[in-house]
């Protein structure tokens, strides 16, 4: 019997009982913790709104989840749809993305992300939208009016559903043309709108000077508005702010400009020439 019981390893024993032993302890504190869990109530709510644009704030958000599911302060946590609140922001036309969870404590955490919008949409029949950094329809609210560039003229492109993607290539243009300005500092602060003409050309509505600069369609953008610089930096300061009404730039290499109160045109520029007095 001594002899069996000096064989035994001890040490692994012990080991093992420690191991159970741990395993049971973990079970309990499990259990307990679950038990805590069910009888856990959220004991507030917090809501965190990212993004420069405003078309929605704490209020909006606290007042959506008050109407579809009731004031959820309160309330179990096992009772609390987390997953469904979590989709219904999701859905909202102004979020693009939104995070809903509960720590131990009892708190509600809800993350929500807004959408970007760079283009506002006023077609020909008044119909206004934004145009989200994805290409995606937002509608237009009273609440917040958002800086961005404006879009108007012959535009047929309307809005029938929150998210629906641009459809026309012309809005497509708009849309390329607008964020063109935005990454160049010299064109953003000098172009205040864009509008469409009848003839489906795309203008630029410019804060200095009243001309008309027409760019036709969003191809070769680089090589217009380049051209458009040259109007102003080597044209403008020759003939005056005022001596044309009109700079096309849509065709390739040229910029024709049409004098004020007549229908003759100079072809100012094009890239194998260089400008003398004020025509060529």
């Amino acid at each position: 019997m001594l002899k069996f019981l000096h064989n035994i390893q001890w040490n692994r024993v012990l080991y093992l009982s420690l191991f159970f032993l741990g395993v049971i302890a973990v079970v309990i504190v499990m259990s307990l913790v679950n038990r805590k869990d069910d009888q856990q109530v959220c004991r507030e709510i917090n809501i965190f709104i990212e993004g420069k644009e405003a078309f929605i704030d704490q209020g909006d958000i606290s007042a959506l989840i008050n109407k579809n599911y009731g004031n959820i302060t309160g309330k179990p946590l096992v009772d609390i749809p987390l997953h469904k609140i979590e989709q219904m922001l999701k859905k909202l036309p102004y979020v693009s993305e939104a995070t809903v969870h509960l720590d131990m404590t009892g708190i509600l955490a809800i993350n929500i992300a807004q959408r970007e919008v760079v283009m506002r949409v006023i077609n020909k029949n008044g119909r206004e939208y934004y145009i989200d950094l994805n290409g995606l329809k937002v509608p237009t609210t009273l609440k917040y009016v958002p800086h961005v560039m404006i879009a108007t003229g012959n535009i047929d492109e309307g809005y029938k559903n929150p998210l629906d993607s641009v459809s026309s290539t012309l809005v497509k243009d708009l849309f390329r043309v607008t964020q063109f300005i935005e990454r160049d500092e010299l064109w953003s602060n000098q172009v205040v709108q864009v509008f469409v003409n009848q003839d489906k050309d795309i203008e630029l509505v410019p804060r200095v000077g009243n001309q008309q600069l027409i760019i036709g369609t969003a191809d070769s953008l680089a090589q217009k508005f380049s051209l458009l610089q040259t109007f102003y930096k080597e044209i403008i300061p020759k003939v005056g702010v005022d001596a044309y009404n009109k700079v096309n730039v849509k065709y390739a290499g040229q910029i024709i400009c049409e004098k004020r109160g007549a229908w003759t045109f100079d072809d100012l520029y094009n890239p194998e020439k260089k400008v003398k007095n004020n025509t060529l």
